[in-house]
């Protein structure tokens, strides 16, 4: 059950993005593909439009890491994926086998794509830097094309920020 959620929409280089707020965090991002509760409160923030500025900085290719507050809800397992995906370097990749290794569970790659694919704040929670083992792409809840679109923005920009 949500309480005092707000949303707010724009569009942007990848589309048309919601970003929602609840209690003073960013809590999920919204594609243009997704489903948004009926529920939901429409309108503006401090916090939703520092949170636009820098997703469309970061998409402008002029940043490299966001200093918003966030508050992703999920299980045990999936908060520490999540925690370990906020720790690939921009630019980089990491594996589903290496996320799973990272997050104490080699066996568990298959949970580490359950949890990327739940993940309620991609490009914050930079899920798209997750590949396969072979370095294929495989899914992305916002569709392949954005995914390969992040990864080249990264690349393009990764001697810019020295990384």
């Amino acid at each position: 059950m949500k309480t005092d959620a707000m949303i707010s929409f724009q569009k942007t280089l990848i589309g048309r993005i919601g970003l929602e707020e609840q209690e003073g965090a960013l809590s999920r991002l919204y594609f243009e593909t997704d489903r948004v509760p009926t529920d939901s409160i429409s309108g503006e923030s401090g916090l939703l439009d520092e949170a636009f500025r820098q997703l469309n900085a970061y998409l402008a290719g002029e940043l490299q890491a966001f200093t918003l507050t966030l508050a992703p809800r999920g299980t045990p397992f999936m908060l520490i994926v999540w925690e370990k995906l906020s720790g690939i370097p921009y630019g980089s990749a990491a594996s589903y086998r290496q996320i799973a290794e990272d997050s104490g569970n080699s066996r568990a790659v298959r949970a580490v794509g359950t949890a990327c694919g739940r993940n309620p704040l991609p490009v914050f929670i930079p899920c798209h830097r997750v590949v396969g083992s072979d370095g294929h792409l495989t899914g992305y809840r916002g569709g392949l094309a954005i995914k390969h679109a992040l990864l080249d923005l990264e690349s393009r920009n990764r001697k810019r920020f020295g990384a």
